[in-house]
């Protein structure tokens, strides 16, 4: 496995703006489910669609990705307006779910795939990759008041962790970033999206007497 900042190229950076798009998508949704104004919509896009990417590149000490870069704040302000010209749809909301597994899936990998780039060992970068489709997520939910998705009985977490883990042993035997990206994107969707349409859980704990 090459660990080089080259790592991450045009694919790649393709699958970034989808991660970042869709999260801060989701962020709009979630002020849209609380009525909220148009500069909330703005604030949970951007706390969404960037929270988690921030977090991973201030712990690998990286450049945070979109200070340099105007273009993920227009992405993440063109969301907010988007919902909101949108406006009420029967859908809306349960479009929610299968863009926020989208978003789960491609940040996961762009995030284990830029740890990589920038030398960590393989299991913190698929940490990087976990915390990057995560903690977005976990930020627009407690902003909206809602249960975070770390109390919840769904796959989730998991669904990012088999994104990110497949992603990183891919590289790891030289497979090609674009191959291996592909694979892992579609591993921790297709987990998402089971979860989401035949309620699949992980089982809970069960206390024993004695």
């Amino acid at each position: 496995m090459n660990g080089t900042i080259q790592e991450i190229h045009l694919p790649l950076q393709a699958l970034d703006y989808v991660g970042v798009a869709v999260f801060a998508i989701t962020g709009a949704l979630a002020a849209a489910r609380k009525q909220h104004d148009i500069v909330t919509f703005v604030v949970f896009s951007i706390i969404t669609g960037m929270g988690g990417g921030t977090l991973r590149d201030l712990l690998i000490g990286a450049p945070v990705f979109w200070v340099h870069s105007g273009t993920y704040l227009l992405v993440c302000i063109g969301a907010a307006v988007a919902v909101w010209i949108v406006g009420e749809r029967p859908w809306r909301y349960a479009a929610l779910n299968w863009l926020d597994a989208l978003g789960l899936a491609a940040y996961a990998t762009i995030g284990s795939a830029k740890a990589l780039s920038y030398g960590t060992a393989p299991g913190v970068a698929v940490a990087m990759g976990v915390m990057t489709a995560t903690f977005g997520g976990i930020l627009r939910d407690i902003f909206a008041g809602e249960p975070s998705v770390l109390l919840r009985r769904e796959i989730y977490v998991t669904a990012a962790l088999l994104s990110a883990s497949i992603y990183v042993a891919l590289r790891w035997l030289d497979v090609d970033p674009s191959i291996a990206a592909a694979c892992a994107f579609v591993a921790g969707f297709g987990l998402r999206a089971g979860a989401i349409a035949l309620r699949w859980t992980l089982p809970g704990f069960e206390a024993r007497d004695g």
